[in-house]
């Protein structure tokens, strides 16, 4: 029994093995007990996911704060609310990439499951990365507070953004030295099958496999904003790689319950732009005030303030507009699926 309560980064171990092992349950259930068969998941069941997954990221913020204490409960609960906004705005371009290989809905959520594997994975790795190097050097928190406050500028300045899939110089990598179907094969990510050339057996991947390689790209780049962010808002690995994963764990159905309604958020990106400049800023102002930090009863309200600003003034500016089915969006075969390149 002692072993559970030897010191991991800071916290008991038992602390680092009850979070994991809710994960693999969540990650299990998710995989093995409700995408047992390929359906078309509605409407409904993505809410219901939704608010299950929303509801358990804030329950275990209440665990945080029972055990931690309020100011570690508020850092959690301001960290899951940045990284759960950013996932919103990650919707909209896991959306164009579906659209653009024309991926039918019954097998968007088996891209999405293997690809939130991987991103819990990917995330884990920067996390501890971050953790290190900040531990190390503790002044690479005004480099990434420095970085937030220009992304939220430029995303101001920027306005709408397009993922460019068919630029992604990954994109092109895969298409010239892998053989890719014209055509999707179910729910496979690789074939065998005979090459019409020299009519021998060979390995091909779908265009299924290459929506999936663009989504895991499409969070590495939404990464290199939220990780910073989170590690502005507290630099305990706990509460980093906690909030982060509970976020994370939703996508899926939050995807299919948002992905048909993202256009109706014209406001997020400005929302979402003014959230980063103020967590990267409030460093650089708790410094002038010669605080340790900004309270974190002020993070998480003026982090609520925002995004409920920008999220409801969005809805009541679109309240005219009809239901727009963003996931057929550019809805045809990916030019790069058409050629075959050589292995």
């Amino acid at each position: 029994m002692e072993l559970l309560f030897i010191d991991a980064m800071g916290k008991p171990l038992w602390m680092w093995l009850g979070f994991f092992a809710l994960v693999l349950v969540l990650l299990v259930l998710d995989l093995g007990v409700l995408n047992r068969k390929n359906h078309d998941i509605g409407m409904r069941q993505s809410l219901l996911l939704s608010a299950f997954y929303i509801s358990l990221g804030v329950a275990f913020g209440g665990f945080i704060w029972w055990e931690l204490g309020s100011a570690a409960g508020m850092q959690y609960l301001t960290g899951f609310v940045v990284e759960k906004s950013l996932a919103m705005d990650n919707i909209f371009v896991i959306a164009m990439i579906f659209g653009y290989f024309a991926i039918p809905k019954q097998f968007q959520h088996r891209v999405l499951v293997y690809g939130i594997l991987g991103v819990v994975i990917l995330r884990g790795i920067m996390i501890a990365a971050g953790a290190a190097i900040v531990e190390e050097y503790e002044w690479v928190l005004y480099l990434f507070a420095a970085f937030l406050i220009f992304t939220g500028i430029r995303m101001l300045m920027a306005g709408e953004g397009e993922f460019d899939v068919s630029a992604n110089p990954v994109f092109k990598f895969m298409s010239k030295r892998f053989r890719v179907t014209k055509e999707l094969h179910g729910e496979k990510f690789i074939v065998r099958r005979t090459d019409p050339l020299t009519m021998k057996r060979q390995t091909w991947i779908t265009p299924l496999l290459l929506a999936l390689v663009m989504v895991e790209l499409a969070d590495v780049i939404f990464a290199v904003d939220s990780i910073p962010a989170i590690f502005a808002i507290t630099t305990d690995p706990y509460l980093v790689f906690t909030s982060n994963i509970f976020a994370i764990l939703g996508l899926r159905a939050l995807y299919f319950a948002l992905a048909s309604l993202i256009h109706r958020f014209v406001y997020l990106k400005y929302a979402l732009s003014l959230v980063l400049v103020f967590i990267g800023g409030k460093i650089f102002v708790a410094d002038a005030l010669g605080l340790a930090k900004i309270p974190p009863i002020w993070s998480l309200s003026i982090t609520l303030g925002i995004l409920l600003a920008g999220i409801l003034s969005s809805l009541w500016k679109t309240r005219h507009e009809q239901e727009d089915p963003i996931l057929l969006i550019d809805a045809q075969p990916a030019s790069s699926a058409e050629t075959t390149g050589k292995a």
